[in-house]
């Protein structure tokens, strides 16, 4: 008899469920459902509105408080924290400020999504590269509102993460999501003195190179498709940096 969850759906492993819940409680604190200092529904009500165990649920939580993102009170409840514990990796936002430091983030983003990317093609289920496509056709729908499009843009980059089926990059990248996209941060268009829609354009052509790939679980041509995606970014605000501190030169 084939083992299913409380919609009649194959169960997946263990792992794979725990994943899932710790996923669903990152979604609602990012969207702000849960805010720093919310206590977290019960464990039976996390239960029943993810058709998981009592295990389960009780790995996700261990996982939330290791990533920093929760912290339990012994016989009071979960709680939602508003940074990451002492201790743990955090890159405060605010530090984020010039084309430099959007540079550097750049750099350990190929470094990161590259792989991931080689590792979504190989591993990646159906249901999971739908949802790639369904991200990144909501992205496109959404080019002429670029504060709609971000955040679309960072779901498919984080959509993309969770199909390597390894926790510590989806942790990663949910974890650093909000200074690793540069136009959450900076107009990247007008930084580098391009056409918004050419701009746009040429960004949709190269996320449907990396769905391509991952769609035909090609790991190299995945690999190359983010490598020259993130690499054609970083080199826009390259040439964008040297502009700027040209211009100041001649001042001088």
């Amino acid at each position: 008899m084939q083992n299913t969850d409380l919609n009649g759906r194959p169960r997946k492993k263990s792992r794979s469920l725990a994943e899932n819940v710790v996923e669903a409680v990152k979604a609602r604190i990012r969207d702000g459902e849960l805010k720093p200092g919310d206590k977290l529904p019960t464990e039976s009500a996390i239960m029943q509105e993810q058709g998981v165990s009592r295990t389960v649920v009780r790995e996700a939580i261990s996982r939330l408080q290791a990533a920093g993102h929760v912290e339990t009170r012994h016989g009071i409840g979960t709680f939602v924290l508003d940074r990451p514990a002492e201790g743990s990796l955090f890159i405060d936002p605010a530090t984020i400020t010039t084309l430099r430091d959007v540079l550097a983030m750049l750099e350990l983003r190929i470094s990161l999504e590259v792989e991931a990317a080689g590792l979504a093609a190989q591993r990646r289920t159906d249901e999971q590269l739908q949802e790639i496509r369904r991200l990144l056709d909501e992205m496109k729908a959404r080019s002429s509102q670029p504060n709609e499009a971000v955040s679309f843009d960072l779901q498919f980059h984080l959509q993309i993460a969770l199909s390597t089926g390894n926790q510590y990059f989806s942790d990663i990248m949910s974890y650093l999501s909000t200074v690793l996209i540069p136009r959450t941060r900076l107009n990247s268009a007008y930084l580098a003195h391009d056409d918004q829609q050419r701009y746009q354009l040429r960004l949709d052509s190269e996320h449907e190179d990396i769905y391509n790939a991952i769609a035909r679980q090609d790991a190299e041509a995945a690999r190359a498709a983010m490598r020259l995606h993130l690499t054609n970014s970083r080199e826009r605000l390259r040439r964008a940096d040297q502009e700027a501190a040209s211009t100041l030169e001649k001042k001088a």
